[in-house]
Order: C-alpha cells, then structure tokens, then sequence
C-alpha cells in the first residue's frame, strides 16, 4: 500500500524533503504562511527558503495543519526544535491513531533537554517517533547532487519502510536504530559548526580548523554516549558525516552564525538579518547544562557559549581553546 506523507514545515529542508518523498508517495506539505502554500501550488517554487529551485508539481501545499495531517500514513515534523512542541499540539487534534513522525529537526528543548522524538513521544505518546538526519544540504539534494541520510527508528520495520517513502536515486537513505545517537549527533555538531565558523571569520587557517573538528568530534562524542547514543554512529554519517558538511559548506546556517561572529558582529545583529533557524544559537545553552549534569568537560562548547551569551569576542574564545592544556588525545580536553 502506498503510504501518504505529510511534511510540517516549508523551510529549506522541509520543502526538500517533500520534494523528494513526492516522488515515491502522494506528499502534502504544510506551510505556516498561505502565501508560500500559493507559491508552491502555483509555481512550483519557495523563493523564500530555495531560490532558483524547481519543487516537484505533484507536490500539493496548503496552510491548514487539519487537511495536512488528517489524511496522512506518515508524519515529519520539519519545524525548528523551538516551534516544536507547539505545532505538535496542533498535529494531536488531527492524527489518525498510530501514524508514525519522523523529525528533521536538529536541536534540543530548552528547559527539558530533551530530544525531539523524546518531545514527539511526551505529546503523541501512542506514535512510534524517529528521525530523519545526517550530511544533506538542501539546495544540493535539490540540485542533485548525490547524498547520503540516515532514517532512525527503534523499530526496524518501520525504519525499512520508511526508507523506501525517502530513498531517490542519488539521495540515498539508510537505516539505523540508534535514535538517541543520531539525533545528539545532529544537534550537537551545530555547536561545533559555530565554532568553526568563528575561526573562519577570524582567519586563523586550515590547521586550527581540522583541529577544532577533530576535538569536537570527541567532545560531541563524549557527550553523546554518556546521554545513551552509541560510539559507532557518531562515526557515521549522523556523526562526523553531518559534521564536516556543516562545517565545511557557506550554505550551513550555523557556520555562517560563527563567522559573522568572527568578523566582530553580535548574535543579535546576525539573527535579525536571518530568515530560519540556527540550531547551534540556543543548543549551545542546552549542551553547557548538559555537560555540568554528567560531569563531562566541554572546552569549545563553553567557548562557544561564552561568545553568544556572555559578552565575550571570538578571539577571545579561540585564544581559550589554545590555553587547554592537552592531555590524552582520546580522553578529554
């Protein structure tokens, strides 16, 4: 039977990923604003999110969350971490009984702490919840560009199944069950990303660059197994996969946050002129609490930290991560 899937969200990435489960199954997707909902039915574009794209005619948008989710076999939650659980209030007044959700989202709940199938699974707890992660660019998956994701669920038939709803010729999808390290992957690396990225603003060269992935790489790692995900996926493509690529390409949003910073630019100046969503801004936060509840010492983090939410330049930051003393590569620090 063909499933019916249904995308919430038509940011960059989740107006990709209808575009691509179009393809293999009748796709809705869910637009806040009706004028974007127009766009797309009318002209098959969303200038907004994906200029100089083409979105798939057979894919059908409107702004009603009821005629969106009423129908669907399969849900996927493509809203920011932060709108979340709001939009998952709406989605309960509307789902049919034991509908699985996939979520794109790469970040944690402020407060909670917790992850966003953790989050799917605390409003819609009769749904089975996984996520849908890894190294996927929009405006390349778009383009065509060969790709590589990660489908999550503890389930194995239901991941298998719903890897055939997002598998598509070059964008390949794979299956894994390890939900928590897939999603602690994803939203952990964006605070590496911005990392990164104030190095990059700061000119301070390759060297330091692949030092600062490297180390955190292990600094996400740590964290992540000891929140329950495990050690190989954070060498997979949820991993070092969704890692390099955000560190590496001007299309990440979070990198571009840590270079405007390097340039000597506020958080508040860089997000204002912003029209989605860097993870990586208020993960940060989560990860330092994190951190300090399992003991685990997170020297380019708080760095990190410090320049979004206490005052402190970039340079300084970079000039705090030299004064560590190094210890054992694969210990800590």
């Amino acid at each position: 039977m063909q499933l019916r899937v249904s995308v919430l969200g038509a940011g960059s990435f989740g107006t990709t990923i209808a575009h691509v489960a179009t393809h293999n199954a009748p796709t809705v997707l869910w637009c806040r604003r009706p004028e974007t909902a127009d766009e797309i039915n009318r002209e098959h574009t969303n200038h907004a999110y994906l200029p100089d794209q083409q979105v798939s005619s057979e894919l059908r948008a409107t702004a009603s969350i009821e005629e969106a989710v009423s129908g669907a076999d399969v849900i996927v939650m493509g809203v920011p971490s932060i709108g979340m659980r709001e939009v998952l209030e709406e989605v309960r007044n509307h789902i049919r009984p034991w509908v699985p959700i996939v979520s794109l989202a790469k970040g944690l709940e402020v407060g909670t702490h917790l992850r966003m199938t953790e989050v799917i699974r605390e409003v819609l707890p009769e749904h089975r919840a996984g996520a849908l992660t890894g190294p996927n660019l929009a405006k390349e998956i778009m383009a065509g560009y060969a790709a590589a994701s990660v489908i999550a669920f503890e389930d194995p038939d239901i991941g298998r199944q719903l890897q055939g709803v997002f598998n598509l010729g070059l964008f390949r999808v794979y299956t894994n069950r390890d939900v928590a390290g897939c999603e602690l992957g994803g939203a952990l690396k964006n605070v590496i990303a911005i990392a990164v990225g104030m190095g990059d603003g700061l000119g301070v060269g390759h060297n330091t660059r692949a030092a600062v992935i490297a180390r955190g790489l292990a600094e996400l790692t740590r964290l992540g197994v000891e929140m329950g995900g495990q050690p190989a996926t954070f060498a997979g493509l949820a991993g070092i996969g969704d890692l390099i690529a955000t560190c590496a390409s001007r299309q990440s949003r979070n990198r571009f946050v840590g270079e405007e910073l390097g340039k000597g630019r506020t958080i508040e100046e860089i997000t204002q002129e912003m029209n989605q969503v860097a993870e990586g801004v208020k993960t940060s936060r989560v990860v330092m609490e994190l951190g300090e509840k399992y003991g685990i010492d997170l020297p380019i983090a708080r760095e990190v930290y410090g320049v979004l939410y206490e005052d402190r330049k970039a340079t300084d930051a970079y000039s705090g991560l030299t004064r560590v003393e190094p210890g054992a590569e694969h210990e800590s620090g």
